[in-house]
């Protein structure tokens, strides 16, 4: 159940990153005042919610508990904000020696990293 899992949350969280994300949500998560946690929110669980519960109805190989499920799309949206907030991704980066790298693009990279990670958490949670 582990691989069907993580797919549905990974194309949630594609969706959820790229295609569905406003210009809005993108300029403003990471501020830090009341609207920005609000832009960084809106787009952090409600699409792997949206997947996973769709993989539910679908597949037969997908079971899942209520209160784990509600335990992942909290970990989901709660590392995903974190992780959008942006500075989690630069301290990382220039404390691991890579300040160079993320001043030429590979931030995108490592926020990427650190959301499949939270995403493979959170599916081997749910498979549990």
């Amino acid at each position: 159940m582990f691989p069907s899992l993580f797919v549905l949350l990974y194309l949630g969280h594609l969706l959820a990153d790229y295609p569905l994300q406003t210009d809005h949500q993108a300029a403003h998560k990471a501020d830090r005042c009341a609207a920005g946690w609000a832009a960084n929110l809106r787009h952090a669980a409600t699409t792997c919610a949206a997947a996973l519960a769709l993989g539910v109805l679908v597949l037969d190989d997908v079971t899942v508990s209520l209160p784990v499920v509600v335990a992942a799309l909290l970990w989901i949206g709660a590392s995903h904000a974190f992780i959008d907030r942006r500075w989690p991704v630069q301290w990382w980066m220039n404390h691991t020696g890579q300040a160079s790298w993320a001043a030429n693009g590979g931030a995108a990279h490592v926020d990427q990293t650190a959301h499949i990670l939270a995403l493979v958490l959170a599916a081997l949670a749910l498979a549990a």
